[in-house]
């Protein structure tokens, strides 16, 4: 009876340490957790989907089609929480995290042992791409990160460098309205060259990019928070071909910008130059026109007013003349 005893009372004593003891876990404040009964993740009531949440707002119907997930129940932080044994916990964190965008989570000696991610431009440069993306886990889709693919940062890698490619290589720079009165397009459009274009537009490549991940959440449980283009760098041997074309290009336009002043100086001053004659010229005919004006006055008063006026003038002009020849009339 004592050794029953003894035997039933150390069977509860490891009942209560093995499944008991051991069944109770906390959440810390940076994780957010999924309990599965017989490997069945909890969902929420009512079977709902993540297509009624707002994180699939940006598919369209062929991804709604494919990715709809069911809404898990999540534990939030804190605890003490209890478990069966039958149950398990599936803890993640959702703290932003930070990785080298060439880094390939599947193979760590690709791109350069993950330094350097390679992409083709539309002029059929190659191009070493360096630069950073931030992510963190969905709290929103947690079925997709822990049980809809089997590596969801792989997933969205792979999605996340596809897209940049392919903005790489179809890439053209947006055109500036022309100016008035402009007959041919900025210099700079002519030229075109890639390279070019893709370091003075990093600003808009990685707005692209944040636009085209906007459904990384809905797909995968993954949140890109931003992406960060750094550096956009062709192999050494064409780095040195155009910097000349930039520094000849650069030349070229300076010669034009100074041409294009000198042109307007001179223009200038030849719009001064015709108001300075128009006035002299305004100058010489004001007088004139008075005098006409006023002996048309004086052909309305009478036949004899001309004649008189003319006399007057002589006789002033007589005063103020030393010598005046007259001329001998037969």
């Amino acid at each position: 009876m004592t050794i029953l005893l003894g035997f039933l009372t150390g069977l509860i004593a490891w009942f209560l340490v093995r499944f008991v003891g051991t069944g109770l876990f906390t959440v810390d404040q940076n994780e957010r957790a999924v309990k599965t009964v017989f490997g069945r993740a909890q969902r929420l009531p009512g079977v709902p989907t993540t297509l009624e949440d707002p994180v699939s707002d940006s598919f369209d119907q062929e991804e709604r089609d494919r990715y709809a997930y069911p809404q898990l129940r999540v534990i939030p932080p804190g605890g003490p929480y209890f478990k069966w044994p039958w149950e398990r916990i599936h803890k993640v964190s959702i703290a932003t995290q930070t990785m080298n965008m060439a880094v390939d989570p599947e193979n760590p000696d690709a791109n350069m042992r993950g330094t350097i991610l390679e992409a083709v431009t539309k002029d059929q440069l190659n191009t070493g791409l360096t630069g950073q993306i931030r992510y963190r886990v969905s709290d929103r889709n947690l079925y997709a990160y822990l049980f809809g693919v089997k590596n969801p940062i792989a997933h969205v890698m792979g999605y996340f460098v596809s897209v940049l490619r392919e903005r790489i290589a179809n890439f053209e720079a947006p055109q500036k309205p022309a100016e008035p009165g402009a007959d041919t397009p900025d210099s700079a459009s002519v030229h075109g060259i890639s390279i070019n274009d893709l370091r003075k537009n990093l600003h808009e490549i990685n707005d692209h990019m944040d636009r085209e991940c906007r459904t990384s959440p809905a797909r995968y449980g993954i949140v890109l928070d931003a992406s960060l283009i750094t550096g956009i760098d062709p192999p050494p041997e064409v780095e040195s071909a155009l910097a000349a074309i930039n520094t000849a290009h650069n030349q070229v336009s300076s010669d034009i910008s100074l041409a294009q002043a000198s042109a307007d100086q001179k223009i200038v001053q030849s719009k001064r130059a015709v108001e300075i004659e128009t006035l002299k010229a305004q100058a010489e005919v004001e007088p004139l026109d008075r005098v006409a004006t006023q002996l048309a006055i004086l052909q309305q008063s009478g036949a004899g007013a001309v004649g008189a006026y003319l006399r007057n003038v002589r006789l002033a002009l007589y005063s103020q003349a030393s010598r005046v020849y007259l001329e001998d009339r037969p």
